[in-house]
């Protein structure tokens, strides 16, 4: 065969290669993710309601038996979680870009009884009944009688997918029926509901219904703290979401540390994490209401969420010599305590990053990396743990209704670690340098935070309700800090 018939049928065979790409690119994506419509009535919410005469029940009713634990309840932000004032405005912002039906997806887990009864038809507070607006309640966790973890879209936990029934119908009316871990008494309940046990109320199953957020159509998944937990030590030992969110910090520290479950006394209904910013937002409004007593309960609720996050990493500072002569600084960020990655929930949101500085042995700084610009912004040099979020189009979006992958996805999975480096200039005539690193956190960029806060809808007024004319600047956690002296030659 000559040289030139080859290469005719090089030629062709490129084109015909081409013409394929070409129709493939223009043939629709079929998704592989089938939804139960019959099932899921709700969707993009995959909370199955099983209706019937028995109503939701106010968390205050639930107080006259259980005093304590309502008012551990109270402080939470199970509590707040509908009526977050920075929810709200993701919510606002979602509603219009999307429309109603899908941001439900969201409200399915902020409300669930609000979403159910179809009480909630869009963003706001107004009109609303307490049951709607106590968000996550003492009746929602306690009136689930099921997961559907194996029939969502992606046979995994996703955006809601429990059973929810607050009771059933007897002969004389609704009875109510009541949840939980605990094997009944017979005077469960007090006559007022019936009691009923369940292993999945003591397992990061039940918590995986809604710590596992995936985007409404692509499935992506957008918050993965229940997959985190799941490929981790904690899970392999036994060791639940339960076992450090329902539990006070210090008893966090020893269960991560010894990674043995806490003794039933010490289980409380605080379900702290590190949302530390919504605490406190609460504590302001509660104060302005005049309610003292709830006030220093958030701002408890508050202290307990930093002091989780002072304890939940460390870190390490090792010099590097290359001839002789001091050229990099590697800092090691730990993951300690954490059961999920280091940050979780909306990574694409949260902000984890290292703060370094170097001085010489006249004070003089001679690197420094991760500091705030004066507007709150973050620093373009600074080292951050974290995900940034695209579109389907492959461009940047911090929306998560919009987000279907990740172009960066750093964070630090459970005992484990990172290792950051940072060169340093020639320490010239120094002995040595002194170097200090911070891991700080803080829950959004300057900018999302008002952004969010500027778009809450009507009848939620900040300066009114939270005091807030202006937003403030976002408070900033120092999760761990370390200082060294290392020799500038060796």
């Amino acid at each position: 065969m000559g040289k030139k018939m080859k290469l005719i049928i090089l030629v062709a065979s490129a084109l015909v290669a081409l013409c394929a790409v070409a129709v493939a690119g223009t043939t629709p994506a079929v998704s592989p993710f089938k939804v139960n419509y019959d099932l899921f009535k709700l969707y993009p919410s995959l909370i199955v309601y099983e209706k019937s005469k028995a109503e939701f029940t106010e968390p205050e009713t639930c107080g006259g038996c259980h005093d304590d634990k309502y008012k551990e309840w109270n402080g939470s932000l199970h509590s707040m979680a509908f009526i977050d004032p920075v929810y709200q405005g993701e919510l606002n912002k979602a509603v219009k870009s999307v429309g109603h039906e899908i941001s439900r997806q969201c409200e399915g887990c902020h409300s669930p009884a609000g979403v159910v009864t179809g009480e909630i038809k869009g963003p706001g507070l107004v009109g609303l009944s307490a049951v709607a607006k106590a968000g996550v309640s003492c009746d929602i966790c306690h009136s689930i009688v099921a997961l559907n973890h194996d029939k969502t879209p992606t046979k995994e936990p996703e955006n809601g997918s429990f059973v929810i029934n607050p009771g059933k119908d007897g002969k004389d009316g609704a009875v109510l029926v009541k949840n939980g871990p605990l094997k009944p008494t017979d005077a469960c309940g007090g006559g007022f509901h019936e009691c009923r046990q369940t292993e999945f109320h003591e397992k990061a199953d039940l918590c995986a219904s809604c710590h596992q957020v995936y985007h409404y159509d692509k499935h992506f998944p957008i918050e993965a703290t229940y997959n985190e937990w799941k490929h981790s030590p904690y899970s392999q030992q036994g060791i639940h979401c339960q076992d450090c969110h329902m539990v006070a910090t210090d008893t966090f520290v020893k269960v991560a540390d010894s990674m043995t479950k806490p003794e039933r006394k010490d289980y409380r209904h605080y379900f702290n994490g590190a949302n530390y910013l919504l605490y406190y937002l609460g504590s302001q409004a509660a104060q302005k209401a005049g309610d003292k007593e709830q006030s220093d309960r958030l701002m408890h609720q508050y202290d307990m969420a930093v002091k989780r996050l002072q304890n939940a990493a460390g870190l390490e500072i090792e010099p590097i010599y290359r001839k002789g002569t001091l050229a990099e600084v590697r800092v090691r960020v730990k993951n300690l305590r954490a059961g999920h990655n280091l940050p979780t929930s909306l990574t694409n949101i949260r902000q984890m990053w290292l703060e370094v500085v170097a001085k010489n042995e006249k004070g003089e700084v001679v690197l420094s990396t991760g500091s705030l610009n004066a507007n709150g912004s973050m620093a373009t040099d600074a080292r951050i743990f974290n995900s940034d979020g695209m579109g389907s189009d492959m461009h940047y979006s911090d929306h998560p209704w919009i987000i279907t992958a990740f172009s960066r996805h750093e964070t630090i999975p459970p005992k484990g670690y990172k290792d950051v480096y940072f060169g340093i200039p020639t320490p010239n005539g120094s002995s040595k340098l002194t170097i200090e690193a911070k891991l700080r956190y803080r829950q959004a960029e300057q900018e999302i935070a008002e952004a969010l806060l500027k778009d809450v809808p009507k009848g939620i007024d900040l300066a009114k309700d939270y005091g807030l004319t202006e937003i403030p600047k976002l408070p900033v956690v120092d999760m761990v800090s370390l200082k060294r002296d290392v020799s500038a030659t060796k």
